[in-house]
C-alpha cells in the first residue's frame, strides 16, 4: 500500500476526530486541577530527509477529581511556554507541573492559576544532595517524603 494512501487516511481520521479532541479539551478545562508536561518527539522535516524536534504537550485531569480521567495531547513545533498559555487560556485552577520556566507566566499576576509543585522533582534534588555528600538534612527530607 503506498505511503501516500496511508498518510491520507491518517489525515482524514485526524480531521474526523478533531471535534472529539476539542470537546475533551473543553471538558478538561472545566476541571479544578490539571497536570501538564511537555515531551520531545521527533518529527520528519519534509524535503530534508531528516527529523527535527517537536513537542507533545500532555494535559491530564487529576485522579482525585470526580468524573472519568481525561488526557489531551497538544502537538506543537516548539517548547515555548506560549503553547501552554494558549491551551489553558481563560482556565483557572491548580496546575501541577515541573519547574519548567515556560509555565511561569501562567502563575504571574492575578490570573487565577495556582502552581502545584511536582513532588518527584522536589525529591530528586534532595536525593542528589544526599547521594553527593550524605547530608543528614537531605536524608530527613527523603524520609518525610517517603511517609507522604
Amino acid at each position: 500500500m503506498p505511503r501516500s494512501t496511508l498518510a491520507e487516511w491518517i489525515g482524514r481520521i485526524g480531521v474526523a476526530l478533531q471535534p472529539l479532541a476539542d470537546r475533551l479539551s473543553e471538558l478538561l478545562r472545566q476541571r479544578p486541577t490539571v497536570h501538564a508536561d511537555g515531551t520531545p518527539v521527533q518529527q520528519l522535516d519534509p524535503g530534508k530527509g531528516k527529523t527535527k524536534r517537536a513537542y507533545l504537550w500532555a494535559y491530564r485531569s487529576n485522579s482525585l477529581d470526580e468524573g472519568p480521567p481525561i488526557v489531551v495531547f497538544d502537538y506543537q513545533p516548539s517548547r515555548a511556554g506560549s503553547h501552554a498559555q494558549a491551551f489553558l487560556q481563560g482556565w483557572r485552577g491548580h496546575l501541577m507541573v515541573d519547574d519548567y520556566v515556560g509555565y511561569k507566566a501562567l502563575f504571574a499576576g492575578a490570573g487565577g492559576v495556582t502552581e502545584l509543585a511536582c513532588l518527584v522533582h522536589i525529591r530528586r534534588k534532595f536525593f542528589e544532595l544526599h547521594a553527593a555528600n550524605g547530608s543528614p538534612v537531605a536524608a530527613e527530607v527523603l524520609q518525610r517524603i517517603e511517609l507522604l
